[in-house]
């Protein structure tokens, strides 16, 4: 025995070691056939058995993560007269990505997603065919990828974490203030530290929300800019502190606080029209009014043209300043997981806001055919507060399973909650673009249904109905999907997902 476990720890092979511990071959017999296992290797008859992948000696681990999701989605928009507009379409998204952990605490990730739509990886099947010039059916040309995320991360301590570039979203948001599809561009700092049953936390956001450069240039020295320019980058700032208090193991109240400050803001007259005057008075004087039944506003040609297609401005920034409170509560019914969640937020710059745009609205409609009378009723103040109330259950851990951020086989979630935006509450940009259309002034319900047919894919049934708030305002915001109309006055969202994560 002493003389195989002496042979036993010469042999590569396990094989050979069991067949030699077994008795099945003599200690010459696998001793031969180890000679000639590793002759074969040495003259490159057989393959080696090691990786292909070759990882630099900075990287200490890597990731593939991403999803891929297809969907059939009735959206469906009525003006006040009852008009209609309606989109019934099959969509497909992916995205694909690396991440993982460096030596010396840090991290990193790039991610690639379908569509340049920044709230929206979606992609409906058969775009590709209408283009110009014309390719036939089962294009490619509208199937693009482009980078969703990149960024560097570091974790010099326990507690803290500091990121910069285009980074998944660092701060504790609900999609009534940011849409998940959202990345946000420029630095993050979190922080956190436990004290007893308390998880206490500090979030922190520099983003950059557009370039204007250049900042500085001399008149006629750029063409196109023939007055010269002298701006700022729109920046907008985000300052976040709040707990996660465990109560016992199953019950757990999570609750933020959030200052979001926009700066750098000045009008700069460029098409996005961030820094110019949020106009959401709306235009449609009803009946024989001579203003369009689907227009949010105005005639183009106006004082100062039609910047922004359907709407002379539904994206400005100023006279932001939004509070606000998301919370969640956490704990058990028998063995099932629930959560009870909400968001409350206010925009302190509000009445600035309803000032500003009633001045804007009276102005644009000079040398209009329609009188300001017809466009609004002084200024509307007080509509500067967005709320949303919900409800959450599932089977044991599966809460998330709605929005695909957990998976598992059998895990199933039903999830809905009522939500409110008034017009001057929340910044346009930034709400969630399918619930309810990323719009003001739009109150309504959400519910949806989840169920993991395996580890990894995923069934979901969502549905939205929402109706206008107030009837001497538009429904201001600007979404790809149906920019046509504004004031939206019924609004309905049907949608059907299958979902792989991996």
């Amino acid at each position: 025995m002493a003389g195989i476990n002496g042979f036993c720890g010469e042999v590569q092979d396990p094989v050979l070691n069991l067949l030699l511990k077994k008795g099945v071959v003599s200690e010459e017999e696998a001793r031969n056939a180890q000679i000639e296992a590793d002759a074969l290797r040495t003259n490159g008859v057989m393959p080696s058995m090691e990786s292909k992948w070759k990882l630099s000696k900075a990287i200490q681990n890597i990731e593939i993560f991403g999803d891929i999701r297809l969907r059939f989605e009735d959206r469906q928009a009525k003006t006040p007269p009852g008009g209609r507009l309606e989109l019934e379409r099959g969509r497909f998204a992916l995205r694909l990505g690396l991440r993982g952990e460096a030596f010396d605490d840090f991290y990193y990730g790039v991610r690639v997603d379908t569509a340049q739509n920044p709230r929206s990886p979606w992609v409906t099947f058969g775009t590709s065919s209408s283009g110009i010039p014309y390719q036939g059916p089962f294009g490619k040309a509208t199937t693009g990828l482009d980078v969703g995320q990149i960024y560097l991360g570091w974790h010099p301590a326990s507690g803290i974490d500091l990121t910069v570039g285009k980074m998944p979203n660092p701060l504790f948001v609900t999609p009534m203030t940011w849409d998940p599809d959202l990345n946000p561009e420029g630095a993050a700092e979190r922080f956190k530290f436990t004290v007893g049953q308390a998880e206490f936390f500090a979030n922190f956001g520099q983003f950059l929300y557009q370039d204007n450069n250049p900042s500085y240039v001399s008149s006629g020295l750029v063409p196109g800019i023939l007055q010269g320019q002298s701006t700022d980058n729109p920046f907008l700032l985000a300052w976040q502190g709040g707990v996660n208090y465990h109560f016992t193991t199953n019950i757990s109240a999570k609750v933020g606080a959030t200052l979001f400050q926009y700066i750098g803001t000045k009008t700069t007259n460029t098409a996005a029209g961030f820094g110019d005057i949020f106009v959401g008075e709306g235009a449609y004087g009803g009946p024989g009014s001579g203003t369009i039944e689907g227009s949010s506003g105005f005639p183009a040609g106006g004082p100062y043209g039609n910047f922004n297609g359907f709407a002379f401005n539904q994206t400005g920034l100023n006279s932001l300043l939004v509070l606000d409170f998301p919370f969640e509560v956490n704990f058990k019914i028998r063995s099932l997981s629930a959560r009870v969640f909400g968001d409350y937020a206010v925009n302190l710059e509000g009445n600035d806001r309803a000032q500003q745009a009633y001045d804007e609205a009276a102005l644009l409609s000079l040398g209009s055919p329609f009188p300001p009378s017809l466009v609004h009723n002084g200024p509307q103040r007080n509509q500067n507060h967005a709320y949303q109330a919900g409800f959450a259950l599932g089977n044991n851990d599966s809460l998330g399973l709605v929005y695909g951020t957990v998976s598992r086989k059998r895990a199933w979630e039903l999830r809905a909650y009522y939500q409110r935006i008034e017009q001057y509450a929340l910044d346009p940009n930034l709400m969630d673009s399918d619930f309810f259309e990323g719009r003001g002034n739009l109150e309504g319900i959400y519910a949806a249904i989840a169920y993991g047919f395996t580890d990894n894919v995923i069934g979901t049934v969502r549905y939205g109905y929402a109706s206008r708030i107030n009837n001497k305002l538009g429904t201001g915001g600007s979404n790809q999907d149906i920019p046509q109309i504004n004031p939206i006055e019924r609004y309905n969202l049907l949608q059907l997902d299958l979902t792989m994560r991996f």
